[in-house]
């Protein structure tokens, strides 16, 4: 994980998440530098209202397109330490980052044996996010809530991560996933081209908005 936050990557992700009676499937995908705090990335709903959004970090920043708060020839633009996650195991403005910071955090860590990744053979770890990992970076209704239903059960909710890791020692997948009564979540990010040069273009100053927060269920 030190070492992959050290270089850069290109990445899927994908979001299955059900709740009151809907189920979303999103993709997310793009490149991220993570040395240089870095990267680029789109996200798509098929049959969403709002269908696609694309996404830029840099200079401490996020800039975002596709949501109801921008208009359609605008960037809204935000510091990306005030992004907020507001969906159990999504990451703010979906940050490649964050879920590397959860991944990482993972106790009980437990060897479950080898796996073919994208035709890499790869060693699959597994493990348990705690409260606090699991609400890091939550917007505080959202937290709230988190708080009651582990309240509720008496115990931490039961959020599983798992990491592949390939004979390099390269992480190539992570997982986190959760399914109680009535929602269910897991994100599968998987990763490619480590190494390789990411290129980011950001857009100009009178391209943007400035933002407060982002909301919909494409920007996590």
């Amino acid at each position: 994980m030190a070492t992959l936050r050290e270089g850069s990557a290109g990445f899927r992700q994908k979001v299955e998440l059900e709740g009151e009676g809907k189920v979303y499937g999103l993709t997310v995908t793009g490149g991220f530098d993570f040395a240089a705090d870095k990267g680029h990335l789109t996200v798509d709903l098929p049959g969403g209202a709002i269908d696609h959004s694309d996404q830029i970090f840099a200079n401490g920043k996020i800039y975002v397109s596709g949501a109801r708060e921008i208009a359609e020839d605008a960037w809204g633009v935000l510091p990306r330490d005030k992004a907020e996650a507001h969906y159990l195991l999504r990451a703010p403005l979906n940050d490649p980052e964050h879920v590397l910071e959860q991944i990482a955090a993972m106790r009980k860590v437990s060897r479950e044996g080898e796996e073919n990744i994208q035709g890499v053979r790869a060693v699959h770890y597994r493990g348990i996010l705690d409260h606090r990992t699991v609400t890091l970076r939550m917007a505080p209704d959202v937290r709230t809530k988190m708080d009651q239903a582990r309240d509720t059960l008496g115990s931490d909710l039961p959020v599983f991560a798992d990491a592949w890791v390939d004979g390099r020692g390269r992480l190539v997948q992570t997982r986190t996933s959760v399914n109680m009564a009535g929602a269910r979540s897991t994100l599968t990010m998987t990763l490619s081209d480590i190494g390789e040069r990411v290129r980011v273009t950001v857009p100009r100053a009178s391209e943007t908005v400035p933002v407060s927060e982002v909301g919909g269920i494409l920007n996590g």
